[in-house]
C-alpha cells in the first residue's frame, strides 16, 4: 500500500490573524504537514508581482504542481480553490456550486496517479447559508458519483457547517469510517468551529486524522489546516462505486 498525506487548508487569501499577507508563511505551514496533496480554499490568482498568483507562488515554493479551480473574477485575475500535489496529474475538471445570488462557489476535481491507481481528489468551498449548503451538497453528490470515478475518492474543503447538519450527515453516509473527522479549525487562534473536513472512501486505509496546530499555523490564516494520513490499496480490477447503505464495512 502507498502512503499519502492529504491536507485541506483555507488560506484566507494569504492574510493571517495579524492582518499581514504572507505567502511564505502559508508555504511554511504546508511544509510542516509533509503534504503530498493539498486542497486550498480562498486562493487569488492575479497578474503583477509573482506573489499575486498565490497558487503558482505556493507551488513553486513547495516544489509541487498546481491545478486551479476558479469560481469568480478577482481584479484582473481569478479567485477560487486550488490543488497542489507531488503526484502525477492525470486530468482535472470543476463543478459550479453557486446558488442564486449568493457568492459563487465551486468544487475542483483532480485525478492523480498513485502507482497504477487513479486517485480522485475533490476540493470544495461551501456557502454560509443553511439552504445554500443543502443545495450544494446535492450538486456535489452528482459530481463525486460521476461514472468516470473508477478509483478511490477523497473529498475535502471548507464546508462552513459547524454542527451536525445535512452536509455532515450526507458525507458521513457516503464515506463510512470509524475515524472521527470533525475537529475544531476556526478561528485559528482559539478554534471553536468544525468547518474543515477530509473524507475518503473505505478503499483507502485511514491511519490518522488531525488538526495541524503549530504556533505558525495559529497565525498564518484564520483557519487551521486538517491532515489525513492515508494508504492507497492496490486495485486489481476497477469496479463501480456503491454508496450509502450498500457501502462495505469501514476499515
Amino acid at each position: 500500500m502507498t502512503p499519502i498525506t492529504v491536507v485541506s487548508y483555507n488560506i484566507h487569501r494569504g492574510v493571517g490573524l495579524d492582518r499581514r499577507r504572507d505567502l511564505d508563511r502559508i508555504a511554511a505551514v504546508i511544509a510542516e504537514t509533509g503534504a503530498d496533496v493539498v486542497g486550498l480554499q480562498e486562493v487569488i490568482r492575479d497578474n503583477g508581482r509573482p506573489e499575486a498568483d498565490q497558487a503558482a507562488f505556493l507551488a513553486q515554493r513547495l516544489g509541487m504542481t498546481v491545478v486551479m479551480g476558479e469560481t469568480r473574477a478577482h481584479g484582473t485575475g481569478t479567485y477560487g480553490n486550488a490543488v497542489l500535489t507531488r503526484l502525477g496529474v492525470l486530468s482535472s475538471t470543476r463543478c459550479d456550486l453557486s446558488c442564486g445570488l449568493r457568492e459563487p462557489r465551486g468544487a475542483l476535481r483532480v485525478d492523480l496517479a498513485v502507482g497504477d491507481t487513479a486517485l480522485h481528489v475533490f476540493n470544495c468551498h461551501f456557502g454560509l447559508a443553511f439552504r445554500e449548503r443543502r443545495a450544494q451538497l446535492e450538486l456535489l453528490a452528482s459530481f463525486i458519483r460521476d461514472s468516470t470515478c473508477e478509483g478511490p475518492r477523497v473529498v475535502m474543503g471548507d464546508f462552513n457547517e459547524w454542527h451536525r447538519g445535512p452536509v455532515t450527515r450526507g458525507l458521513k453516509l457516503e464515506f463510512s469510517s470509524p475515524m472521527r473527522r470533525m475537529r475544531r479549525t476556526h478561528p485559528a487562534m482559539f478554534p471553536l468551529f468544525r468547518l474543515d473536513r477530509i473524507y475518503w472512501d473505505v478503499e483507502l486505509q485511514g491511519e490518522e486524522f488531525l488538526v495541524h496546530r503549530t504556533r505558525l499555523a495559529r497565525v498564518a490564516s484564520d483557519h487551521l489546516p486538517v491532515v489525513a494520513r492515508l494508504r492507497v490499496r492496490r486495485r486489481a480490477v476497477a469496479a463501480p462505486y456503491v454508496t450509502g447503505d450498500a457501502l462495505p464495512p469501514a476499515e
